[in-house]
């Protein structure tokens, strides 16, 4: 249990980057009541530990932690509610976990090609792809200011370095701000202010992607017909005269909001197939929700 101990609230990363105090309460009294029930000696770390954090205040914002397959760490400073300052951007859904494993078991769509996410949020899926599957260029994306701010500190947090001659030229057009991020893999990284109910069919264009991917953007029928504006917007881009490879993750809540999107994309000709799940679960996530990774044909 002592070692269980420093493998977790005491490993050096959760104590740098600390989860939720309600979080590490929960857990701490788990554990305790785990070791109470042996007959064992009280182990003095376990309530050192927990006096501690009872001590603590709750904070407004939390870390999460993750470990990629490589050994590599993933550190988001996220909201502790849901909901914060009028969106639900701040925090990490399962459909983007679940996205960034079926990418890292299919690397080699991400691997030195430009990818394009939709509603970022604060970064998980983008900054797991950018790590793991060593895309050419990586452009986030989102809308409230916020979530971009938020996102951009996630991409720093993570090893990423802004480029201080690009700073120096942030661009002020109609789609917004946009800092170039340079990581240590020579991956282009970029975050872009994206309004998809504004944005120009020249604008997307310039993005250049040739793959385009999406968490949890699929829960408001309002938001779908913006979503599915923009990717009509994004078919005319060719790659070799093809358009971009376009993969969607959402988790099925409500079964009209499914159908109505499915039956929005077939309105406008745009095709889907489901992908298959994949094998590995590779972070913890909600085993009851139902998410499913569909591939559009634009």
């Amino acid at each position: 249990l002592v070692d269980l101990l420093f493998q977790t609230i005491l490993h050096p990363l959760c104590v740098q980057y600390p989860a939720s105090v309600k979080y590490r309460r929960c857990f701490l009294t788990e554990l305790i009541k785990k070791h109470e029930s042996t007959t064992a000696e009280p182990l003095d770390e376990l309530y050192d530990t927990l006096a501690d954090i009872l001590n603590k205040e709750e904070s407004t914002h939390c870390y999460k932690n993750y470990l990629l397959p490589t050994g590599e760490s993933i550190t988001l400073s996220e909201d502790v509610a849901i909901v914060s300052q009028g969106t639900t951007g701040l925090v990490t859904w399962d459909a983007a976990l679940h996205l960034a494993e079926w990418a890292i078991e299919n690397s080699t769509v991400f691997t030195n090609r430009t990818v394009l996410e939709l509603g970022s949020g604060i970064g998980f899926t983008g900054i797991a792809i950018s790590k793991a599957c060593n895309p050419k260029a990586y452009i986030f994306s989102d809308y409230h200011p916020s979530v971009l701010k938020q996102l951009t500190e996630n991409i720093c947090l993570n090893g990423f370095v802004l480029d201080s001659e690009t700073t120096k030229h942030i661009e002020m057009q109609s789609q917004g701000q946009k800092a170039e991020v340079m990581n240590y893999q020579k991956t282009k990284l970029t975050v872009v202010e994206l309004d998809w109910g504004a944005v120009t069919e020249k604008q997307v264009v310039d993005l250049q992607p040739d793959v385009v991917i999406a968490a949890d953007v699929v829960y408001d029928p309002e938001i779908t017909l913006a979503l599915i504006g923009l990717l009509q917007k994004l078919s005319t881009w060719r790659v070799d005269g093809k358009p971009p490879e376009v993969y969607i993750a959402f988790t099925v809540r409500n079964p009209s909001t499914d159908h109505h999107f499915k039956a929005e994309l077939n309105k406008v000709g745009i095709g889907w197939q489901i992908i298959p799940a994949h094998r590995n679960s590779i972070f913890l996530c909600d085993l009851q929700s139902n998410i499913t990774i569909l591939q559009l044909l634009i």
